[in-house]
């Protein structure tokens, strides 16, 4: 039997491994976000910072492992053999949440899963011995610390709503002062900002890595403790100085100093801290194991583990292999830089391609918020609201836009986000008070956004419907580690070995097949951002006359394979490839939207004589095609939903004239597709001819299916959808021929242009 436990804490630690990787992958964006959104320095050099911090941070994590041991149960009202089962049934569920969680991008707290996997096997292992034993329901608090649960709990709201208000505050405060133009203002008060933001820095370290640093003696940490205000006095004069002499001798830039400082920082805090959420759980079934192999008396089941009461220094071997895998794993792993874009995306100073779609909430939100602004705005004297325009004209970041692309927000914003963060982290600390390092930096900086005017009434919506996304998100956090690790634990005591070996090959595949579902998402991005067009200073008629003709042609040839998968499909009652035109359907409409949305930054780049003209036909020519795609969603969609409710099919008339049609809609296509791909417009009169032959058999058809009306009395249902395949059809070759018609014009106008004089 102790063999089989041996296995069991073998288990725990390649479990840690495991959780080590998704668990960084997942708090990355707590330290990078500042650094990566800023472009303060290259990646590499970015991550180099951020992984000292990881490994010395990862030093000082001693102090924290009494968590996993002792914060959320109380471990003597339990024998080995339970112990091991509330440590197994936490591992597995913390690494299959948190895998989730990274391959959709939403970034959680490693810290509120940790806890609430704790709690909910410890209380699945608490009902099991209560059915058992001579205690009740009222007995519970005796097994789990219930105050320690619902102080957590109240943290993570208090912490939210703190956060995302002194972000707004802190940020407002701050572009005021320094504006959009750094290098006007950093001269007159950049010192002072660098003194204070890196003073809260300091602080932050002192505060979250003493605790648990490994070299301080107990008397050093109540030192620095009881003089953290004389710490902060001398920090502020220190390095305020320092920054000030580095401006003038050396022109260094005080905000990329505070960033890349910070970003080591919440680095080593995160190592710190964090890093019980991850292995805590193992060193904890490590040191019972040992405590109940040492006394080989007593069976499994008859072993108390008052032994985890008592407070143990963890190994500083463990700790650097932790850190080791942490920083590898920070350098390596693709899906911490998906999480990292998510919180990047919803804080962009630019408009971008938005990931999450409006809501009814923050519709309603915004709409309340411009009433409030225009009250303000209608109170407030002019004089005060043109000064405080004037701070927030952000022309100069624009203009810094062009020379360097990819930045998300300026130095001025990270540095807060960074400063803000640090600060109200060390302050919580040092007063008890649980949060999470996800939750604030999170908060902080979905507050500076909004407070930098990046939520825009463009993008407000979206940005909103995102921030609730990922808050719904930590939630159901909370909800699910205590549900799944509840259920898992109940298996284990239920199946024993047999059950154990069954979650863990549910774990490896639900791992794998996240990673599949990552890469996939991630090769489709790459296709939609290789797809979309490129603008650029020298956009000229020529450029977007080829990329234009290469989208109609794809297009096309799509539009033509997809519409006869379609018909086929649906006359013969084929669900799946219906399903499958479908989703296609909606890719091509992606596509072509992505296609469209540069329209605007297209015309205004295009810089050749005429291009007024040149652009009206581009404009049309993107109208036509965001029709066609379109015209296939109106077919598509409500074919698969006839099938998909197993509704009457078409009668053998209505399929045989649909499949006769289908042969001369796709000799329509080639020869449009031959016209447009060539740039020989010459045969469009007889296209034209040819589209009114279909047509024509298109009312013909519609005429036949009249009659059958009258004297077959087909299904209704079936008899409306047939007139709107017919109609959408007629839509789809006007629309088409349309196309060729508009490129032959912007070939024409383009031509035109090329044959002036310069």
């Amino acid at each position: 039997m102790e063999n089989f436990y041996l296995v069991i804490v073998i288990i725990l630690f390649i479990l840690a491994i495991s959780d080590l990787i998704v668990g960084v992958s997942n708090d990355a964006v707590n330290f990078l976000n500042g650094a990566i959104g800023s472009k303060v320095a290259p990646f590499r050099i970015i991550i180099l910072i951020a992984a000292l911090g990881v490994l010395i941070g990862a030093t000082f994590s001693s102090g924290m492992m009494e968590v996993a041991r002792n914060g959320i149960f109380h471990p003597r009202m339990f024998v080995f053999s339970e112990i091991m089962i509330i440590f197994l049934a936490v591992m597995i569920t913390d690494v299959i949440l948190l895998d989730l969680f990274n391959t959709f991008g939403l970034p959680t707290s490693t810290t509120v899963s940790i806890v609430f996997e704790l709690l909910g096997s410890a209380v699945a292992v608490s009902l099991i011995k209560i059915k058992h034993s001579a205690y009740t329901m009222a007995d519970m608090s005796k097994f789990i610390n219930t105050d320690r649960a619902l102080l957590i709990i109240t943290g993570i709201l208090l912490s939210v709503v703190i956060a995302f208000t002194v972000g707004i505050v802190i940020q407002y405060v701050t572009r005021i002062i320094f504006t959009f133009n750094i290098k006007k203002t950093l001269k007159y008060f950049g010192s002072l900002w660098g003194g204070l933001a890196i003073t809260g820095i300091t602080y932050f370290i002192l505060i979250k890595g003493a605790k648990g640093s490994s070299f301080l003696s107990d008397a050093n940490i109540e030192w620095i403790s009881t003089h953290s205000m004389l710490i902060m006095a001398i920090s502020f004069v220190f390095w305020t100085i320092l920054t000030q002499l580095l401006y003038w001798i050396f022109k260094v830039n005080v905000f990329k100093v505070i960033v890349m400082f910070g970003t080591f920082a919440l680095a080593m805090a995160f190592a710190g801290n964090d890093l019980v959420n991850f292995i805590g759980v193992p060193l904890a079934g490590y040191e019972s194991y040992k405590a109940f192999a040492s006394q080989g008396v007593l069976p499994a089941d008859g072993f108390e583990m008052s032994s985890l009461q008592a407070k143990v220094d963890t190994p500083t071997a463990f700790l650097l292999i932790a850190g080791l895998v942490m920083v590898t794993t920070l350098w390596l792993s693709r899906k911490a830089r998906t999480v990292v874009q998510t919180q990047l995306n919803l804080s962009s100073q630019e408009e971008i391609t938005e990931r999450f779609s409006s809501s009814v909430f923050a519709r309603t939100l915004v709409r309340h918020w411009l009433k409030i602004g225009s009250f303000f705005r209608y109170i407030l004297p002019d004089s005060l609201l043109k000064a405080i325009d004037k701070r927030f004209d952000d022309k100069p970041y624009k203009k810094m836009l062009k020379k360097e692309k990819g930045i998300s927000f300026d130095l001025v914003r990270a540095s807060v986000n960074l400063a803000v963060s640090s600060s109200l982290i060390a302050f919580a600390t040092s007063h008890k008070l649980p949060l999470s390092t996800t939750y604030v930096t999170f908060m902080v900086a979905m507050g500076s956004s909004l407070a930098d005017k990046a939520w825009g009434r463009e993008s407000a919506v979206y940005r909103i419907t995102g921030v609730i996304a990922v808050i719904g998100g930590w939630f159901f956090t909370a909800f699910s580690a205590f549900t799944i690790a509840f259920l898992i634990a109940l298996l284990i005591n239920w199946g024993g070995p047999y059950a154990i070996a069954g979650l863990i090959l549910v774990a490896i595949g639900f791992v794998y097949k996240t990673h599949t579902v990552h890469k996939k998402r991630e090769i489709e991005e790459s296709k939609k951002t290789e797809e979309e067009l490129v603008v650029d200073a020298d956009l000229n008629g020529d450029s977007v006359l080829e990329k234009c003709n290469l989208r109609v042609v794809s297009s096309l040839i799509a539009i033509s394979e997809l519409y006869s998968t379609v018909i086929n499909a649906f006359i013969g009652e084929k669900r799946k490839k219906l399903a499958k035109a479908v989703k296609e359907v909606k890719k091509l409409n992606r596509e072509v939207k992505a296609f469209k949305k540069n329209v605007h930054e297209t015309v205004r780049h295009l810089n050749a004589e005429g291009s007024t003209e040149t652009g009206d036909y581009y404009v049309q020519l993107l109208d036509y095609l965001r029709e066609t795609a379109h015209c296939m969603t109106f077919i598509s969609q409500p074919l698969f939903d006839h099938v998909d409710n197993n509704h009457p099919p078409l009668n053998s008339a209505q399929a045989e004239d649909l499949k006769s049609f289908l042969k001369n809609l796709k000799v329509f296509f080639d020869k449009v597709v031959k016209t447009v791909s060539t740039g020989k417009y010459q045969d469009i009169d007889k296209i034209n001819l040819f589209m009114q032959e279909l047509l024509a058999e298109l009312v013909k058809m519609r005429k036949n299916h009249l009659k059958r009306i009258k004297t077959e009395n087909p299904s209704t249902r079936v008899s409306i959808l047939y007139l709107d395949i017919l109609n959408e059809t007629k839509n789809l070759i006007l629309y088409s021929i349309n196309l060729a018609k508009t490129s032959r014009d912007f070939s024409l106008q383009n031509q035109k242009i090329d044959l002036l004089p310069y």
